[in-house]
């Protein structure tokens, strides 16, 4: 018991109290008789523990490094239990793009875990069915719409640039954290096309819906989340998930105050943005009679949440491992530079130049890569029965395609490990796409931002570059600059400062 109460305190950081309310439910699995049951001819994957399953094989602060290690015994489709909780794992290029493109149905539902309960059935990232294809339908065609991805996305982006080339210019080369402003860039993107305008960055409200935004991305990932969708009876005692619940009110809360102020001017004839776009469809459904329509409230709120998060903390987190990584690595940093001083010059860098600054191109996709930051990607479900690579999987298993594996599989890239533009390049300098390039997922799940995303950090990376020189602070080598990262739903940089010196 001593190596239960063990394992949940040094998981959670929380106090002694969790560690015996872990026990207690422990003691109730025990003597209520818990057993796993298997399926026949199942994924192998480590003996499980009575009551604990696998949890002693696996770091819960860091869970894809331990499953990335079990699959080197167990294969590329194996289970482990977290706690009662059966989870196939997938791994390597070949299996996760099997899995999620050539199997799209079988393995396309999306695991509703107890921490995202409030989200369920509505919005985009949390709900499935009829609901999910018609929010995502609707939302990818009026994004598209908005020029996401398009030239209407890029002249937000080269404004946006300005505003913060700014702030990084007002810390005179002296180290700072690029959290924030880098946060409130990217957010300011995805504001312009959901809402229709960007915020300032000295709005209170803006910079509180930004940090909730990003501390739940942070929390949703903490080992005392993962418990607590284990165990769901400890959630009471879990200060951080009366945190990330409190935080998505005050976010629902402010979300429907934007929604109402935009209602309230709302023109037919001039849509300004996504949440224009759906709430003249919920009226005129509304108008039409149509009963039961998905265009409602919830619905709304919920995906502008969805979008408001994703569109903000994948992008800027990329961007700031990229600025890290720069600072890290000089030498490739003097070759960025090199090139964008040549191709490009003194004015500013748009997405038709990636196509001719292929090293610079090659860095930004190495960033994504390297900084593999949703290395799990999130938690699918299997939507029926499945029959794959000769096992047999149940309907409702969740399933986590691992995409650290893909982005690190040894049989697809020249240097898995190491931070080496060469992973994209032809001995002739020339960038080469890799079909084992998926930071984004792939399939029915993939990010339906994606292609807002690479013009993003390809305008934004370029521009920074073309105008600051990445240092670690002084008196600290290069060396000294740390690339663990922090695990949550994402991965983000350790804390760190780093200096922007303005380039002549």
């Amino acid at each position: 018991m001593a190596v239960v109460e063990g394992l949940f305190l040094q998981a959670t950081g929380t106090t002694i109290l969790l560690g015996f309310v872990v026990l207690l439910v422990v003691i109730y699995f025990y003597l209520s008789g818990s057993s796993f049951k298997e399926e026949p001819n199942e994924p192998p994957g480590p003996k499980p523990l009575p009551f604990l399953g696998n949890l002693l094989q696996i770091d819960l602060a860091r869970p894809h490094e331990s499953l990335s290690e079990l699959a080197k015994t167990y294969g590329s489709v194996f289970k482990v239990y977290f706690g009662p909780k059966k989870v196939i794992v997938l791994a390597g290029y070949k299996t996760v793009k099997q899995a999620l493109v050539n199997f799209a149905e079988e393995f396309g539902e999306r695991e509703l875990n107890q921490t995202f309960k409030f989200a369920e059935d509505h919005g985009i990232l949390f709900s499935n069915g009829e609901n999910w294809k018609e929010m995502r339908r609707f939302a990818l065609t009026n994004l598209r719409d908005f020029g996401m991805g398009k030239r209407g996305s890029e002249e937000k982006i080269i404004e946006e640039i300005q505003y913060l080339k700014e702030v990084f210019e007002s810390f005179g080369g002296k180290p700072f954290d690029t959290t924030q402003p880098v946060n409130h860039a990217v957010s300011n993107i995805i504001s312009s096309i959901v809402y229709g305008s960007r915020f300032e960055y000295t709005d209170p409200q803006f910079k509180e819906m930004v940090n909730r935004a990003n501390e739940n991305v942070r929390i949703g990932g903490s080992a005392s989340i993962r418990i607590f969708n284990i165990l769901p009876w400890v959630g009471p005692f879990l200060r951080s998930l009366r945190k990330l619940r409190a935080n998505a009110e005050k976010n629902i809360s402010q979300v429907r105050e934007l929604v109402s102020g935009l209602q309230e001017t709302l023109n037919s004839d001039e849509r300004r943005g996504f949440v224009d776009s759906f709430l003249l469809r919920k009226q005129s459904d509304e108008q039409s009679g149509q009963i039961n329509s998905r265009f409602n409230e919830k619905n709304l709120v919920t995906t502008v949440i969805n979008l408001f998060v994703a569109g903000t903390d994948t992008t800027s987190t990329t961007l700031r491992w990229g600025m890290l990584l720069m600072a890290k690595y000089p030498h490739i940093q003097d070759q960025v530079q090199e090139e964008i001083d040549r191709v490009i010059g003194g004015r500013q860098p748009v997405v038709e130049d990636r196509k001719n600054l292929p090293y610079t191109d090659a860095v930004v996709h190495e960033i994504q890569r390297l900084a593999n930051i949703v290395p799990m990607s999130l938690p699918h479900t299997t939507s029926c029965d499945v029959h794959f690579n000769d096992f047999f999987i149940k309907k409702g298993t969740t399933v986590y395609p691992l995409l650290m594996s893909v982005l690190r599989d040894e049989s697809q890239w020249k240097n898995p490990h190491t931070f080496d533009p060469a992973n994209f390049l032809d001995k002739e300098g020339r960038f080469v796409k890799k079909d084992a390039f998926m930071p984004f997922s792939a399939g029915r799940r993939a990010c339906l931002g994606e292609s807002l995303a690479k013009m993003e950090l390809f305008i934004f990376f370029s521009s920074l570059l073309q105008h600051f020189r990445f240092t670690p602070p002084p008196g600290m080598s290069e060396d000294q600059l740390d690339l663990t990262g922090v695990v949550g739903i994402t991965v983000n940089p350790s804390p760190h400062k780093i200096c922007a010196v303005k380039r002549n």
